[in-house]
């Protein structure tokens, strides 16, 4: 094996994917429910995507930010029409990597040193990361950590103090099983980070792009963050990360203070362009079909609890999960397990339709009959 044994992959080798399906070598055919963890929002091989990012390829395949470049100003332009509390964005390449710019921002915008995460967080596997990352064992992994981080349930309310630099959390925390909090707990966080002068972070790695219904997180519950950060769907699958600024922190920020190599290349600002122009049709797709998935899920005998929002669901069983992600497996369907034991994840393509939902919830009807219970549910 030349590859280092970071991941423990699924008995699958995939050769080819159209929309929600994809192939293995064998020519086998699957239902993918995961999309290759939540990056693959517009399908697998949309055309639009397919042949910007040719045509782009075809032009000029890299120059650094040094130089700019019309489609990069095009691209930025669109992302910030579908969020208009913001005004500017930051490029990068990967989540984690956006939450440590976001995280630099918040301390040096307010001179302050200290962070509150969440418990149950997942923000990314660098320094800084990681160690806003409220599940125990990624921390444990990457001692020692970043000081001056402290976490607090996901849901509750934190004390904030002078040195409190910013709040980070994910509207929907995907890893914990897909949990998420009511509507007052989001607008009592923000009048209280305004009071404080603490910069308010939204992790959108996951819920931003279309995945929950509406372009962002932030905006639900006329409630917007200073800070939101981005990546996996928002390049279809090229690699690509971004940092959303609220005006006061980007009136702030001077030359040589962030910087990214790849961020912003032209390829990947390609692909963003074509993927926002996808997913902004896609939205409605995702408010009806994710409410059907959820309500379907829920009729599944086995199914104790659907969490989530739209195409972002945590499906808690009566069974232990992995064992459930293999059966489906098998039977041809792809889905994620979670942090959470006895929970699986869907992450599926927007494009997912009514009769994708029903193979899936048939599917996995069949697989929870023969499933043994798991130990938590006896």
């Amino acid at each position: 094996m030349s590859l280092l044994r970071t991941y423990k992959t699924l008995p699958l080798e995939l050769a080819r994917g159209e929309d929600v399906r994809v192939w293995d070598t064998a020519g086998r055919e699957y239902l993918d429910l995961y999309a290759g963890h939540a990056v693959c929002s517009t399908g697998h091989c949309h055309p639009h995507i397919v042949k910007a990012v040719q045509e782009q390829v075809g032009r000029l395949i890299f120059y650094s930010n040094v130089a700019a470049f019309p489609l990069r100003e095009e691209a930025a332009a669109l992302l910030l029409k579908h969020a208009p509390a913001f005004h500017a964005a930051l490029f990068a390449n990967s989540g984690a990597e956006a939450n440590e710019n976001a995280l630099k921002m918040a301390r040096r915008h307010t001179g302050r040193p200290d962070v509150v995460a969440m418990e149950g967080g997942f923000h990314g596997r660098t320094a800084g990361a990681i160690s806003a990352t409220g599940i125990e064992k990624y921390r444990k992994q990457s001692e020692p950590l970043v000081p001056g981080i402290t976490f607090v349930p996901f849901g509750r309310i934190p004390p904030l103090t002078e040195r409190t630099a910013a709040v980070i959390l994910e509207p929907v925390q995907s890893m914990a099983g897909c949990r998420t909090a009511p509507p007052e707990y989001f607008r009592e966080l923000r009048e209280l980070c305004t009071r404080n002068g603490t910069v308010l972070i939204y992790d959108e790695v996951q819920t931003g792009i279309g995945r929950t219904g509406t372009m962002f997180f932030s905006g639900r519950h006329g409630v917007d963050a200073d800070l939101v950060t981005l990546a996996k769907a928002i390049g279809s699958g090229i690699p690509l990360s971004a940092v959303l600024v609220s005006k006061a922190i980007a009136d702030k920020v001077q030359y040589g203070e962030y910087g990214a190599t790849f961020g912003a290349g032209p390829v990947a600002m390609a692909a963003m362009k074509a993927t926002l122009e996808v997913v902004d049709g896609l939205l409605p797709n995702v408010v009806e079909v994710g409410r059907y998935l959820a309500k379907c899920s829920e009729r599944v005998r086995g199914v104790r609890e659907v969490r989530g929002l739209g195409f972002l669901l945590g499906l808690k069983l009566e069974a232990e999960a992995p064992a459930v992600q293999r059966a489906l497996l098998e039977r041809g369907v792809i889905v994620g397990t979670a942090d959470e034991p006895g929970v699986i994840r869907l992450l599926p393509p927007l494009t997912l339709s009514h009769v994708h939902v029903d193979r899936f919830v048939r599917t996995l009807g069949e697989v929870l009959r023969d499933a043994p219970a798991a130990a938590e549910a006896r």
